[in-house]
C-alpha cells in the first residue's frame, strides 16, 4: 500500500467538500421538505440527493480522480481503480435523525485503498463539528470555532462502568443480551456515524453494532476511530473490510477503545 499521496492538503480538501455538502443540507433542514421511501423502506429526502450531487462533483474535480461509490448512486460505480482505491460516500447518514430534526446526522466521505479506510471525514452540519483522519496523519476534531485538536480513544479503567454507545433509531434485539454479559454500564444513545466518533474521541468505551449497516455508513468514521488508536472489528475479531464493494452490507461489528476485555469472547 502506497499512502504517500495522502497529505494534509488532501484531507483539508475533503473536509471542505464535506462542509459544503453540510451547508447544502442545512438550507433544506431549515424549511419544510418532502420524504420519500426507497425500495428497502429507508427514508430519502431532497437533502440526500443535493448532498450527493455536490460531493460527486467536487470529488470529480480533485487532482486525485478516483471512482465514487455513494449510497445515492450505486449503479454508476464500476469498481476500484487499479490500485484498489475508491471514494466511499454517505451524503447524509442518519436521515431518520434529519427528519426528526435532532441534529444527529452527518456527511461521510472515505477514501478506501485495498479494503482499508485510509482517509475519512465525518461532518455533523447541525452541530458544526468535524471529525477527520488519515493514515500517517492521525485523527482530529474541529469544533464550531474552527479549533483543530488531535483525538485519542480512552482506556477503560477496571471497576468503572462501561460507556457503551447505542443506536438511537436501530436498537436491535441482541444489545440487551450483550449488556447483561458486560455488567455495570452506561448506555449513550446517538444517531448516525457520530457513534463511532464518540469512541474515537474518548467519550465512550465501545460501540457494538448488532444490526444492519452498509459500507458507506461506517467507512469514514472507521478511519477516524482507527487513527485515534481504536479498533473496528467483526465479532470474531477480524477487521471490518471494504475490499468487496459489491457486497454493500457490513457484518455485525464492534468499535473499541482500549481495555483488557476480550470482546469477541462475549460472542463465542
Amino acid at each position: 500500500m502506497n499512502s504517500d499521496y495522502i497529505t494534509a492538503d488532501l484531507l483539508g480538501e475533503v473536509e471542505a467538500i464535506a462542509r459544503e455538502a453540510g451547508a447544502a443540507i442545512m438550507t433544506i433542514y431549515g424549511r419544510e421538505f418532502s420524504v420519500e421511501e426507497k425500495a428497502d423502506k429507508s427514508p430519502l429526502t431532497e437533502a440526500d440527493a443535493a448532498a450527493h450531487r455536490l460531493i460527486a462533483d467536487r470529488l470529480g474535480a480533485l487532482s486525485l480522480a478516483l471512482p465514487v461509490l455513494s449510497e445515492e448512486d450505486t449503479e454508476q460505480f464500476a469498481g476500484p481503480d487499479g490500485a484498489g482505491r475508491y471514494w466511499l460516500v454517505d451524503p447524509l447518514d442518519g436521515t431518520k435523525e434529519f427528519i426528526k430534526r435532532n441534529g444527529e446526522f452527518t456527511v461521510n466521505i472515505a477514501l478506501i485503498e485495498q479494503g482499508k479506510a485510509v482517509l475519512g471525514v465525518v461532518y455533523a452540519p447541525a452541530l458544526d463539528v468535524t471529525y477527520s483522519a488519515a493514515a500517517g496523519l492521525g485523527a482530529f476534531k474541529v469544533d464550531t470555532q474552527g479549533n483543530r485538536a488531535p483525538i485519542r480513544v480512552a482506556e477503560h479503567r477496571p471497576g468503572t462502568p462501561w460507556r457503551v454507545v447505542g443506536s438511537r433509531s436501530h436498537a436491535g434485539e441482541e444489545m440487551p443480551r450483550l449488556l447483561a454479559k458486560l455488567g455495570d454500564h452506561e448506555l449513550v444513545p446517538m444517531g448516525s456515524s457520530l457513534k463511532l466518533c464518540l469512541v474515537a474521541e474518548g467519550a465512550a468505551d465501545a460501540y457494538p453494532r448488532l444490526g444492519p449497516t452498509s459500507l458507506w455508513d461506517t467507512a469514514a468514521a472507521h478511519c477516524v476511530a482507527e487513527q485515534a488508536g481504536g479498533a473496528v472489528v467483526q465479532l470474531d475479531g477480524q477487521p471490518l473490510s471494504y475490499a468487496n464493494p459489491g457486497a454493500v452490507l457490513n457484518p455485525y461489528f464492534l468499535v473499541l477503545g482500549k481495555s483488557e476485555l476480550d470482546w469477541p469472547s462475549l460472542f463465542a
